[in-house]
């Protein structure tokens, strides 16, 4: 990745903002909507800062000398981040980023989502907000509660985010412990674009994954990110765990 996203929290925080026109004013509005204080450059207490002038160089670099993180506008370059197009659905927010490298394309993928993601999305969101403690008794163990939500959130589950139900409490009544149990994947390339659906399914899943050595990294990275992850032996086969275990094999047709 070239970034790591973070959702940074700047309520009641200042931040500066150097320049003046169309940029920074943009800058200006987006940091307000997050509730931050716009400050001078001055500000002993800002963390982060957004510059927005013809030739930034000199004032980014004085910023940055002082510990400061900078975003200079049109100038992905100079930036120590930069900021996503946003989509907004109650609690929840959608960030499509391109490094900087063209904003243009990010608006355009994130108003293609806007056409995807229902407004119900928000609600939903809060209701499962809502549940958590019926859910943690429910499920005490944090395993568990994945299974269960993975299996109501997925395509045509009962939680669908796509599909518009917002019944959490009526989902909790009568759920299912979701899907557990060992599944087999034999890549039939090292694309990781080639996967069934199912196939990233269980990836997304996955608490343990097995995989021969010289599955491609990029398949790898399809897997739940908290998965474990071991090397598969010469004729090993899923161990005895409750949860579920995706062995990958490299397959004879897989470059």
């Amino acid at each position: 990745m070239h970034s790591l996203p973070l959702f940074h929290r700047l309520a009641g925080q200042p931040v500066i903002v150097v320049g003046e026109g169309e940029a920074a004013e943009a800058k200006s509005r987006l940091l307000e909507r997050a509730g931050a204080r716009i400050v001078g450059m001055d500000d002993p207490t800002a963390r982060l800062a957004f510059v927005a002038l013809d030739e930034p160089e000199d004032v980014a670099a004085a910023l940055k000398a002082r510990g400061l993180l900078v975003n200079v506008v049109d100038r992905p370059e100079l930036c120590d981040f930069t900021t996503p197009s946003l989509l907004e659905r109650g609690p929840v927010l959608v960030a499509v980023s391109t490094g900087g490298v063209s904003a243009g394309l990010a608006k355009a993928l994130r108003l293609r989502l806007e056409g995807l993601l229902p407004a119900t999305l928000g609600a939903l969101a809060e209701g499962l907000g809502a549940t958590r403690g019926a859910m943690k008794a429910r499920w005490p163990a944090g395993g568990d509660r994945r299974r269960a939500l993975d299996a109501a959130l997925a395509q045509g589950g009962p939680l669908d985010p796509l599909g518009g139900s917002t019944d959490v409490a009526g989902w909790l009544a009568g759920a299912d412990d979701g899907v557990r149990g060992s599944f087999e994947i034999v890549l039939r390339s090292a694309d990781p674009d080639d996967l069934t659906l199912r196939e990233a399914r269980w990836l997304g899943s996955a608490d343990l994954v097995l995989h021969d050595p010289d599955v491609p990294a990029a398949v790898l990275n399809r897997a739940r990110a908290d998965a474990a992850r071991e090397l598969l032996g010469a004729g090993s086969a899923a161990p005895d765990q409750a949860g579920v275990t995706v062995i990958i094999r490299r397959g004879s047709a897989a470059p």
